[in-house]
C-alpha cells in the first residue's frame, strides 16, 4: 500500500498508483488535516456572505466574472454551472495512467489541507485510482494555471452526470461507478488544482531518472567496446569541478569499469567517453532537481482561495502558478537531450572500426555488408525528436478571460514534452546498448566479464536476450528486446 497524508507523496510513487502496481491507502492523520480545512472554509464563508465580503468563485464568478456576485440561492445552480462549463477538454484522450494519476495527487493535495474540499470524496479517489475508474478527459484544455478541464470532468463523474471510464479499457465504460456529492462549494475548490499536470511530470521524471541509471551502465560497455581510457573519470579529476551529478556519474563508472583494465587505444577518447560524467551528470543533476520540484507541489496545499486553518482567513492568491515546474522540466528535457545527444555519439564510434579495432558497422558478412548501419539512423531520428521536445515552454505566453489572466506557466506542455521524451529515449539506449554487446561479442575476449560483478553481469544479462546472429536481417526484434532491458539495467 502506498500512503497518501498530504505530505509524502513522491514521484515514484505516483507512477505506481498510476500505473496500478499498488493501491493508495488513505491516512488518518491526513483526514483529520482535511475535515479541519473543510469545516474552516464553510465557517469562513458563511461569516463572509454575512458581512458581504467576497469569496472568489464561492460568493462570485471566476475569471473576468469575479466581478459578479452569486446570490446565496443561486450558490448550488452556480456551482453546477460552472464545473459543466468547465468540462471542455478537446483532442486526444488523456492516458489512463495521467487520469489515475491526477485523481491520486489530487487526494494527497486534499489531504494536505487548504482546500476546503469536503474530506470524504479522498476516499473515493482513492478507490478510483484502486479500481482503475479514470475520468473522460482529453489532452487539451490547460495551460499551467489549472487542470480545469480534466478536474472538472471528474468532478461531474463523481456527481454522477458522467461515467467513470476503465483504465484497462479505455473505449469501455466500466461497471463500478464511484459517486459522491460534492457540496456546491467543493466545486471550484475542487478543479483548482494542477494535479493532472503533476502527476504526468512525476511519471516522467521517475521514468527518465531510470533511463538515465540505465544509460550509465549501457555507456559503461559501449566504454570496454570501445577501448577506452577510464582517465577521464578519475576522482581527483571529478574533485576539481565538483558538480555533484558529474561526480556521481564518475563515481558509478568507476565502480562498474572497477575490473581488470581494458587496453587502451587513444591518449584522448572521442567525447561521448570523455566527456560523459558531464554531460551525464549535468543530465542527472536536471532530473534530480525537477524529482525536487514535483515532490514539493505534489505535497503541497496550492490552493486558490487557501483555506487557512491555523489562521483562520481565506487568501486569495496566486500558488496554482506552474513557473518552477515549467522551469525545472524544460531543464530537464535540454539536459536528457545532451545526454542522448552523447549516446548516439558513442553509437557512431562504436560502428567505427577505428575505435573498436574490429568490422565498420560491426558486420561480420562477407563486404560488403550493413550490420548495425541503420540502428545508426533509428537513434538520429529518435534523437531528432527529444530536440524537438527540449524547445522550452517558458517562452510562451497568453492572455484569457478578457484579460483577468495575462499570464501563464505552460506547465502542462512541459510536462507532456517530458512524458514524450522517455520512448525515444529508450530507442536511443536501445541502439547503442545493441552495439555495445554486438562489439564486445566480436571481440571475442573477456572484457566485459571481467570488468567488475555488476557490468559482467549487466552484460550477460544483455547477451542472453539479444540474438548472438550477426547476419544482416532485420534489426527490429534486436532494438525491442534491448528497449525491454532497460528497466532491469537502472537497477
Amino acid at each position: 500500500m502506498i500512503v497518501l497524508d498530504g505530505t509524502s507523496l513522491t514521484c515514484a510513487a505516483v507512477a505506481v498508483l498510476a500505473r496500478r502496481q499498488d493501491r493508495p491507502e488513505v491516512s488518518e492523520t491526513g483526514l483529520r488535516r482535511a475535515r479541519a480545512s473543510a469545516e474552516t472554509a464553510r465557517a469562513l464563508a458563511a461569516q463572509a456572505v454575512a458581512e458581504g465580503r467576497p469569496v472568489y468563485g464561492l460568493t462570485t464568478g471566476v475569471g473576468f466574472n469575479r466581478r459578479l456576485s452569486v446570490s446565496p440561492e443561486d450558490e448550488r445552480a452556480a456551482g453546477l454551472r460552472l464545473v459543466r462549463s468547465h468540462a471542455a477538454g478537446a483532442g486526444p484522450s488523456l492516458a489512463p495512467e495521467i487520469g489515475l494519476g491526477m485523481l491520486a495527487v489530487r487526494a494527497n493535495q486534499i489531504l494536505a489541507g487548504g482546500s476546503g474540499v469536503t474530506a470524504g470524496v479522498v476516499s473515493v479517489l482513492a478507490d478510483c485510482v484502486s479500481d482503475g475508474c479514470c475520468p473522460p478527459a482529453y489532452r487539451y484544455g490547460a495551460i499551467g494555471t489549472a487542470d480545469l478541464t480534466a478536474l472538472a470532468s471528474a468532478a461531474l463523474c463523481l456527481l454522477g452526470e458522467r461515467d467513470w471510464i476503465a483504465a484497462s479499457q479505455p473505449e469501455m465504460a466500466t461497471a463500478r461507478q464511484p459517486r459522491f456529492a460534492l457540496d456546491p462549494g467543493d466545486l471550484l475548490a475542487f478543479m483548482s488544482s494542477n494535479a493532472a499536470t503533476l502527476a504526468e511530470a512525476a511519471i516522467a521524471c521517475d521514468d527518465l531518472g531510470r533511463l538515465l541509471r540505465a544509460s550509465t551502465v549501457v555507456a559503461a560497455l559501449s566504454h570496454l567496446a570501445a577501448r577506452a581510457s577510464a582517465e577521464p573519470y578519475a576522482e581527483a579529476v571529478q574533485q576539481a569541478r565538483p558538480h555533484p551529478g558529474q561526480q556521481e556519474v564518475a563515481r558509478e563508472l568507476r565502480d562498474l569499469l572497477s575490473g581488470e583494465p581494458a587496453p587502451v587505444a587513444r591518449v584522448q577518447d572521442p567525447y561521448g567517453y570523455r566527456a560523459l560524467p558531464q554531460v551525464q551528470g549535468n543530465a542527472v543533476d536536471a532530473v534530480r532537481s525537477a524529482t525536487a520540484v514535483v515532490t514539493t507541489e505534489l505535497n503541497s496545499a496550492a490552493e486558490n482561495p487557501l483555506i487557512d486553518v491555523a489562521g483562520e482567513r481565506i487568501w486569495h492568491n496566486g500558488n496554482f502558478h506552474t513557473a518552477y515546474l515549467s522551469h525545472a522540466l524544460d531543464a530537464a528535457r535540454s539536459a536528457v537531450f545532451q545526454a542522448a545527444s552523447l549516446s548516439v555519439a558513442r553509437l557512431g564510434s562504436l560502428l567505427d572500426e577505428r575505435t573498436t579495432g574490429v568490422t565498420t558497422f560491426l558486420a561480420s558478412e562477407t563486404a560488403p555488408s550493413s550490420g548495425l548501419m541503420m540502428a545508426e539512423y533509428a537513434a538520429h531520428s529518435a534523437v531528432a525528436d527529444i530536440r524537438r521536445l527540449a524547445a522550452p515552454v517558458v517562452l510562451g505566453g497568453a492572455v484569457l478571460s478578457v484579460g483577468a489572466e495575462e499570464h501563464a506557466g505552460f506547465g502542462t506542455q512541459a510536462a507532456w514534452s517530458a512524458t514524450q521524451t522517455v520512448e525515444p529515449y529508450r530507442v536511443v539506449l536501445a541502439c547503442e546498448l545493441v552495439a555495445a554487446v554486438r562489439a564486445l561479442r566480436q571481440r571475442g575476449d573477456r572484457t566485459a566479464t571481467a570488468a567488475s560483478g555488476r557490468l559482467a553481469t549487466a552484460f550477460e544479462a544483455a547477451a542472453a536476450v539479444l540474438p548472438a546472429s550477426m547476419a544482416d536481417r532485420p534489426l527490429e526484434e534486436d532494438l525491442r528486446l534491448a528497449t525491454g532491458l532497460l528497466d532491469a539495467l537502472a537497477g
